[in-house]
Order: structure tokens, then sequence, then C-alpha cells
């Protein structure tokens, strides 16, 4: 599951910019963000199924923040969360990608793997078919020895995206998100890896 929790701030540029991943699978297309992409994000982001167990909503603002930051981290690592769209139709059908974890704690600075779509695209398979090739770009392209994923226990959907991917549940290694009020019943968050072969 993306996980974009509280107002992100891009981070400083440390290397020449990279082009964003452009991968294609059988239906789905991974493409740069574009500055149109905000009002389609913002209106995924602040749909209340979709964003069942997110603690927060967005604003515009908040959202073009978002990509900016995405934008940012693809500069410095090579990768980072990315629009992706039906090849036939060039639907926004939400995002997905990689990222290196920033926040503090045990898991800081490994790479996740995370998504976000539209509900009228859930359960046709696309997350699972663009995270395979994500996974597999992570792993040959640049190098990874382990994948992580993380989401709230309740969130079934992305756990079984998590298992049809080959992850694994790591239960010492649940976690409470910094970036979540204490107290808040989404702050538990439960971890699987995928580690390469």
């Amino acid at each position: 599951m993306l996980v974009s929790v509280g107002k992100a701030t891009p981070p400083p540029d440390q290397k020449d910019a990279s082009m964003p991943l452009l991968i294609e699978t059988e239906r789905l297309i991974l493409r740069a963000w574009r500055d149109d992409d905000v009002e389609p994000y913002n209106a995924m982001y602040n749909d209340p199924i979709v964003g069942e167990y997110f603690p927060n909503s967005q604003t515009q603002e908040d959202s073009a923040d978002f990509i900016a930051y995405c934008r940012a981290h693809d500069n410095i690592h090579g990768y980072c969360f990315q629009p992706m769209v039906e090849k036939d139709t060039g639907a926004f059908v939400g995002d997905i990608g990689l990222a290196v974890i920033e926040f503090d704690g045990p898991i800081k600075g490994q790479t996740e793997i995370g998504w976000m779509m539209n509900r009228e695209f859930w359960g046709r398979g696309y997350a699972t078919e663009m995270a395979h090739a994500l996974i597999k770009r992570g792993f040959s392209d640049f190098g990874l020895q382990e994948i992580l994923a993380f989401t709230v226990p309740a969130n079934h959907k992305s756990r079984a995206v998590m298992e049809r991917l080959g992850m694994e549940r790591d239960e010492t290694g649940d976690f409470d998100h910094p970036n979540v009020l204490e107290g808040h019943p989404l702050r538990p968050h439960i971890l699987y890896r995928k580690r390469r072969a």
C-alpha cells in the first residue's frame, strides 16, 4: 500500500537528475508525473474508500507537494512512485513505485514498494501486474537485495497483493508508523519482505 502519510517535503538534490522509470506491461504503462496529474491523484487520495487506511486527507497543494517529492526522490535514487495508466485508454489508474524509506525506525534506508489505485480499477490484477515488473527492475537494474511492503493489519486487499508477489510476512518487523499520531488506530503497521533470489 502506498504510504504517503503527512505532507511531503522534497529531499535535497544529491545527484544529477535521472529519467523516471518507464515500464510497459501487457495492460499498463508506468510513466513520468505530469502537472495535470495533480487533480486525478488528489481525487483518488481523497476517495473515502480508497483512503480508508490513510489517517489524513490531502489538499490540492498537498498532492502537488507529493508529486514534487516523487520527482526529487527519483532524481536522487533513480526511482519513486509514478503514475500507472491503462495502455488502451490512457486512463489514470493510480500510482505505484519503489521508494527509499525515510521515516525514522528500523527499516529506514531500505526500499519499499507501494501503490494506490482508483477503485474502478480494483479487482483486475493491475497492482500485481505492475508490481511484478517493478520488483524485477529493482533487483536487476538497481541491485536491490530486498524490497519491503507495509500496511495496516486490516488492509486485506493490499496484503493479498503482497502475498501474490511472493512477499513474506515478517511478524518481528511490525511497527508503529512514526508519522501517525500515537493512539491512532492506523498507527500499527505490519511488514512484508521480498528477498532477491
